[in-house]
Order: C-alpha cells, then sequence, then structure tokens
C-alpha cells in the first residue's frame, strides 16, 4: 500500500483433506479472507504453492484458474453478489453460461429447481432478490455455487449479514452438503459455525494455528 508493506499471510502452511467441513477463525483483519482467496485461486501469492491435484495453481494462466474455479469450486460470500435485475432462477443459472454443459438448457432449468428445491426455495424462483430476506438471497448464493457440482465449496462470512437463527440455517444447510460428500472451507469469526465443522483451525495477524481446538 503505497510505501507500506503489509503482510496479509506470513508462512502459511495448511492442508485441505477432502471431504472435510474446515473452518478458519479469525478476526476482521487477521487474513482469513486473504487466505481463502489464495486457496481458491482468486489471488495468487507472491512467494509459494498452492497444490491441487499435484499441480500448483499458483502458476496458472487466468483463463486456467477461471476454468478451475468454474468446474470444481463454488463461492458464497457475505455480500450474496446476486444480479439484481435477474430473478432467482437466472441467477442460479449464472455459472453455467461460463461452462461447456452436455445437457440442454432446458435440463439445467430443471437441476436449478432442483437445487432451489433443495435449499427451500421452489417458491420463489420468479422472485427478484429485493423481493427476498437476507438468509433467501444467501440460499440462493448457495444454490448458484452448486449448480456446476463442485467438489469444494468456499463460504466467506456466510452468516455475516444474518441474525443468529438464519445463520444457523445457512450452516444447516451447508452440514448437509458436506455430508452429501462437497468440501466445505467456510471462513469466518462467528464461532456459532466451529460447532459445525469437523476441523477448526484460527488465523491471527496472517499466522496460522493449526492445533486450533
Amino acid at each position: 500500500m503505497g510505501e507500506t508493506k503489509v503482510i496479509a499471510l506470513e508462512n502459511a502452511d495448511m492442508k485441505i483433506n477432502q471431504g472435510e467441513f474446515l473452518v478458519i477463525l479469525g478476526p476482521s483483519g487477521s487474513g482469513k479472507s486473504t487466505l481463502m482467496h489464495i486457496a481458491s485461486g482468486l489471488d495468487r501469492p507472491d512467494t509459494g504453492q498452492v497444490i491441487w491435484d499435484n499441480k500448483n495453481i499458483a502458476e496458472f494462466s487466468n483463463q486456467k484458474l477461471a476454468q478451475l474455479r468454474n468446474k470444481k469450486i463454488g463461492f458464497v460470500f457475505q455480500q450474496f453478489h446476486l444480479l439484481k435485475k435477474a430473478n432467482v432462477l437466472e441467477n442460479v443459472l449464472l455459472p453455467t453460461q461460463y461452462s461447456n454443459h452436455e445437457i440442454t438448457k432446458d435440463d439445467l432449468k430443471l437441476k436449478a429447481k432442483e437445487i432451489l428445491k433443495k435449499v427451500g426455495l421452489a417458491d420463489r424462483i420468479e422472485h427478484n432478490p429485493n423481493q427476498l430476506s437476507g438468509g433467501e438471497q444467501q440460499r440462493v448464493a448457495i444454490a448458484r455455487a452448486l449448480i456446476n457440482d463442485p467438489e469444494i465449496i468456499f463460504t466467506d462470512e456466510p452468516t455475516g449479514n444474518l441474525d443468529s437463527k438464519t445463520g444457523k440455517q445457512i450452516l444447516e444447510i451447508l452440514k448437509q452438503l458436506n455430508q452429501e460428500g462437497i468440501t466445505i472451507i467456510a471462513v469466518t469469526h462467528d464461532p456459532q459455525a466451529a460447532r459445525y465443522a469437523t476441523r477448526k483451525i484460527k488465523i491471527i495477524d496472517g499466522k496460522i494455528n493449526n492445533n486450533h481446538a
């Protein structure tokens, strides 16, 4: 930042195992979002490696990183990032516009409707985001993350804009998805989320404590 050097992560060394529900805890500014962005290929580390399936994705081209994110990763963010002028179904289908699918558009719509039914929004598919509660918008974001059958879902403060009851419902959905085989990585400062984890680590001042219990 200008002449000021800011180290967001320092000597970050961790392994994410397939099928786990990993919660990364830490206060605001601790580096947990930076860690998620690097692990998911949204950002590149200044030094070091990010290994996916024995390949260092830190060396991937931007196009190859985009393909990885589209095919293998789902994202759920605190701010939802829904298109305001698109309805729920259109928002869920958005990632499919950047993928090569062997199934027809009609079949993709049926798939999206099934996912929306799974997250409890079967009766809201024609609503726009401004007609939904915060919890419903987060469910749309989860459905959108699922449409391309990801191996892993990264969530950044998934309960940050929600009341405690709604936040618990979102965590229950993530837990169910994890039990179905999807790896879940939740970055949060919400201690409630830790109760859903199969493993949790803590990050403070850019340093990871893998032994956090």
